[in-house]
């Protein structure tokens, strides 16, 4: 079930209406109906493999708590690592590693057959596979009990408002709020529905807007170069953010209304002023959760610098690796790994060219150069996390700085004109938004507001949507993919 559909729209009051009238003992039962049907609606079988994920991750935990020797806990954990990473590998990894060595045998002037998978990627496995590893590792380290009561663990992997595209939660956080009862609160209830109204604005009228010119441009690479490689480029930084944030806010919106916190997944993250500042706003739970299970295990920074530069491009390239079973993802987390590296190294330079230049860094222009570089390093990145292969990648890397005489009128980009203008008013909105979200909670300004103004902006917002929402267009949000 998409957010951004009717259906969506139906099934939320409905369960948020149960919710509220059923006594607090029953609701998890409703919970976890409801979130297994919101996952069926796509393709019921599959549901088969969270149950499957749920159950062995809730024998391993209470089985590994059981144990007092070292070894044998591990066991466990290497029971629910192995089961998860193995299904994960086989629907999203195993053709690509079979495609890959297939590709690298013919090189060598070889034949050969290799086997593939003939099935549908899970959506959203990428996530719940995440979210059920950080319970289990937790559970082996001894940050919690192992939840004894499998229906609210059940719940907790197959949260509905989060289930597909995160925020990947962790159990210390969120399985504790499904024990706590949560009573209709007018003001908690009226900030998440501001929240997914939002979130709603942001995806159909921002993101599946400007997706018409990024797949225009994308998909047919080879019919462009210059400037509007740089305009779908620059699109597609606005997409993939309004597109995911969007999910974020509706996500975190839709919890709020029942009760529930998630964690913040966007800080406004394209006003980093470094890619290490980047990734501390972009995908936070991500982010934090590769951070606290992969980069401090392997050492971090606390280690030799090579080992350190090493632990950095493990990370990155895994992460790459994560988003999706394509080389041009390898390309881009490889890429951000080697920004950050070469930022540690270049540290102490960057540092003395300041100081020669008498340049304050805290500085306005200061901090506004350093958000522009940061911001044209993360969109050529881009291109390679867009584009359908890594020859394209290449094609659009090389032609960006060629044929730079351009017309608007010159080159189709799959909108009229008037409605590129409409795209970036909107995005304009966005961005001054952004602005007073810098200092505040947008919502918390707005109910400072005389209620003409607050009913006027929300009037506004309901109408852009209706009447300016690319719904025609409109798809499953990027990030179902991963």
């Amino acid at each position: 079930m998409l957010f951004n559909s009717l259906h969506f729209l139906l099934f939320f009051p409905i369960v948020v209406g149960l919710y509220f009238s059923i006594p607090h003992r029953f609701r998890w039962i409703l919970l976890l109906v409801s979130s297994y049907y919101f996952y069926m609606c796509w393709k019921p079988e599959y549901v088969l493999l969270i149950i499957a994920s749920t159950l062995i991750d809730y024998v391993a935990a209470i089985q590994m708590h059981r144990q007092t020797a070292r070894a044998r806990r591990r066991l466990y954990l290497l029971l629910s690592l192995f089961s998860n990473l193995g299904l994960l590998f086989a629907f999203k990894y195993f053709n690509f590693c079979s495609d890959s060595a297939r590709m690298a045998i013919q090189s060598l002037s070889l034949s050969i057959d290799m086997p593939t998978l003939n099935v549908l990627l899970p959506v959203g496995i990428s996530f719940y596979t995440f979210q059920t590893l950080s319970y289990t590792i937790d559970v082996y380290l001894g940050k919690r009990e192992p939840e004894r009561h499998l229906g609210i663990f059940a719940v907790y992997v197959a949260f509905f408002p989060q289930l597909v595209a995160g925020p990947i939660e962790r159990s210390t956080h969120l399985l504790p709020q499904f024990f706590e009862k949560h009573t209709f609160d007018y003001r908690r209830v009226t900030n998440g529905l501001k929240l997914m109204l939002w979130g709603f604005f942001k995806k159909v009228v921002i993101a599946d807007s400007v997706a018409v010119v990024v797949n225009q441009v994308y998909n047919n690479p080879h019919n462009y170069e210059g400037i509007p490689i740089w305009i779908a480029t620059y699109l597609f930084a606005v997409q993939i953010y309004c597109d995911f944030s969007g999910y974020s806010d509706i996500a975190i919106g839709s919890a709020q209304v029942m009760g529930y916190d998630l964690m913040q997944n966007f800080r406004i993250p394209y006003y980093s002023k470094s890619i290490s500042e980047f990734w501390k706003r972009w995908h936070i739970s991500l982010s934090s959760w590769f951070r606290d299970y992969l980069y401090i295990p392997l050492g971090g920074n606390r280690t030799t610098k090579p080992r350190w530069y090493a632990n950095l491009m493990i990370v990155f390239l895994v992460s790459g690796l994560w988003h999706g079973a394509n080389w041009t993802f390898v390309v881009w987390g490889g890429i951000h790994g080697a920004y950050l590296v070469l930022s540690i190294w270049t540290q102490n330079i960057r540092d003395h060219i300041y100081a020669q230049l008498k340049v304050d860094q805290k500085s306005f222009p200061a901090r506004l150069f350093k958000m522009f570089i940061t911001f044209h390093l993360v969109c050529l990145a881009w291109i390679f996390f867009r584009a359908n292969n890594i020859g394209d990648a290449f094609y659009l890397v090389g032609h960006l700085f060629t044929g730079i005489e351009f017309k608007l009128g010159g080159y189709y980009l799959g909108l009229p004109r008037i409605e590129l203008f409409i795209a970036a008013a909107m995005i304009m909105v966005m961005e001054m938004v952004h602005l007073i979200q810098r200092q505040q909670d947008a919502r918390d300004v707005l109910a400072t507001k005389p209620i003409w103004v607050r009913w006027s902006i929300y009037y506004a917002l309901v109408i852009g949507i209706l009447f300016l929402g690319a719904f025609n267009n409109s798809s499953q949000f990027i990030y179902f993919q991963f």
